[in-house]
C-alpha cells in the first residue's frame, strides 16, 4: 500500500494497521465492478459483510478507489463521487482525528449523499441530492438497504445526526 499522503507519521494508525480491501460493487452501469478501499484491520469484517448486503441489493455505486488516488484530498473525492474510507485527517475545523484517519469509517457515493453542515452542502457540487425525498439511483434514506446493512455490523448512519446531516458517512464509532 502506497501513503500517497493519505497516511503521515502523524496519524493515529501504523500501516501495519491499515489493510487494502479488494471488493465487487455493482456501478451506475449496471455492471459488476472490482474497488479498493483502505480500512483498519479491526474493521474490514464489518466492512465486507455490509458491502456484501449492498452488492447482494444490486445498490449501485459510482466509483471505488483510495483516497490517495484524490492525494487525499476529500473535496476532490467527493466530486469524483469515490467511495472511500481511510484517510489520515482530522474532522473539519478541528484538531481531533476523524474516524476515517483510524481507518473505521466509510463515505458511500458522496454526489448523491453529500454532507449538509451549517447551510454548506459538500461536495459543493451536489446541491440537489439534499433533497431525499428524490430517490435517485444511489442516494442512501432512513431504514434502506445501506442504512441497515451497516446498523448490522453495528455503523450508525450520519443521516441520523442531529448536528449535521452526513448522508454519506457510517462509521464504527457512530461520529
Amino acid at each position: 500500500m502506497r501513503a500517497g499522503g493519505a497516511w503521515t507519521p502523524a496519524c493515529p494508525v501504523s500501516l501495519d494497521d491499515l489493510r487494502l480491501v479488494r471488493l465487487t460493487f455493482w456501478g451506475f452501469d449496471g455492471r459488476a465492478h472490482v474497488g479498493r478501499l483502505v480500512v483498519n484491520r479491526d474493521a474490514v469484517a464489518a466492512i465486507v459483510a455490509a458491502l456484501h448486503r449492498l452488492y447482494d441489493a444490486r445498490f449501485p455505486i459510482h466509483r471505488m478507489v483510495p483516497v490517495e488516488t484524490y492525494r487525499a484530498n476529500d473535496e476532490r473525492a467527493m466530486r469524483a463521487d469515490d467511495t472511500s474510507a481511510f484517510n489520515g485527517r482530522y474532522v473539519e475545523g478541528t484538531t481531533t482525528w476523524s474516524q476515517h484517519a483510524y481507518g473505521r469509517a466509510i463515505d458511500v457515493d458522496p454526489m448523491e449523499n453529500p454532507e449538509v453542515k451549517d447551510g454548506r452542502v459538500y461536495p459543493r457540487t451536489a446541491g440537489r441530492f439534499v433533497d431525499r425525498s428524490l430517490g435517485l439511483p444511489g442516494m442512501i434514506t432512513p431504514g434502506d438497504v445501506v442504512v441497515r446493512a451497516f446498523a448490522a455490523v453495528g455503523w450508525p448512519w450520519g443521516g441520523d445526526w442531529h448536528s449535521l446531516k452526513d448522508y454519506q458517512h457510517f462509521s464504527a464509532m457512530g461520529t
